[in-house]
């Protein structure tokens, strides 16, 4: 993946998040589920809207070969993620706590988990390039991953 490419990512998901009039009020908070609205669709890149209640993460996942780049523009969020291996297998890297105005960019190849494991709600912005087709997501086993299911757009989520 491109530096360049990254960092348009990166400035897309900045210009964005700055846009608080574009996603302000759309911000809904579901205690049940994370809530998700699509703040873009283009022929380069998607956007989203992520809100996060305490407690509310994903699974282990990656972005079926697209990359992309997440502010958080309120609260905080914990990002683990896993570093591949020569052999293809994935391994917990490090984790890392990204408060409000932290920007995240990451390759084609990127295995993470992230939740909010604070004790207010939080909000994101994703971009991802190309849009997501595919999610494939993974079980630790100590500090390894396992790739167990793959989710198609329209079809898994």
């Amino acid at each position: 993946m491109p530096a360049r490419h990254l960092a348009d990512l990166a400035a897309t998901a900045t210009r964005l998040g700055e846009a608080t009039h574009l996603w302000e009020p759309l911000v809904d908070y579901d205690p049940v589920s994370r809530f998700y609205a699509r703040l873009a669709l283009t022929p380069e890149h998607e956007a989203w809207l992520l809100t996060w209640v305490p407690g509310q993460g994903t699974d282990w996942h990656d972005h079926g070969g697209s990359a992309g780049a997440f502010v958080v523009v309120r609260g905080a969020l914990t990002e683990e993620h896993a570093r591949l291996q020569p052999d293809g297998s994935a391994v917990v890297a490090q984790t890392r706590s990204l408060g409000t105005g932290a920007l995240r960019p990451f390759g084609t190849r990127h295995i993470h988990k992230v939740t909010n494991t604070g004790l207010e709600p939080a909000v994101s912005i994703h971009v991802y390039a190309p849009a997501l087709t595919r999610m494939n997501g993974y079980v630790r086993e100590g500090d390894r991953l396992d790739l167990v299911e793959s989710r198609l757009a329209g079809v898994a989520w």
